[in-house]
């Protein structure tokens, strides 16, 4: 691996690289098939009344591809939040491994991970909800 080759990384930038990388992919290739499944005809009309590429882009298909894109991207943000407790398994310490570290003083494992549950709940379900108003805000556009 990189230690072999004398390359040690921190714990956290680590994990910072491989969230950014891993949800970099999928959001790119979200963002790819969102502007595909805009009809190739709203391109040609935009040539058509005289817009640039560019102006065609910014102007015409990429409001419509957002308005497909959103929800799989605001999915995959609500599943990196969830996910970053997999970031205690090369010991950052976040919310998961600060109440196992805590369940292992007080022997009170029980509560402390409904606690973290429940703060992961609270975390999703504000965020389901944000991203129901704004679809709500883009389907209205």
């Amino acid at each position: 691996g990189l230690p072999g080759l004398g390359i040690t990384l921190d714990a956290f930038p680590s994990a910072v690289v491989v969230f950014s990388v891993n949800t970099g992919a999928y959001a790119s290739e979200t963002t790819r098939a969102a502007i595909e499944a805009v009809p190739a005809g709203q391109l040609e009309a935009g040539y058509c009344v005289g817009l640039s590429y560019t102006q065609t882009m910014m102007r015409i298909i990429l409001p419509q591809a957002l308005r497909i894109a959103f929800p799989p991207l605001s999915n995959s943000l609500i599943g990196l939040v969830k996910d970053t407790s997999l970031a205690a398994n090369i010991t950052v310490m976040e919310m998961f491994m600060s109440a196992q570290r805590i369940a292992a003083r007080t022997y009170e494992p029980f509560a402390l991970y409904c606690e973290v549950g429940i703060i992961y709940l609270i975390f999703c379900t504000a965020l389901t909800r944000l991203q129901s108003v704004w679809e709500q805000k883009l389907r209205l556009e």
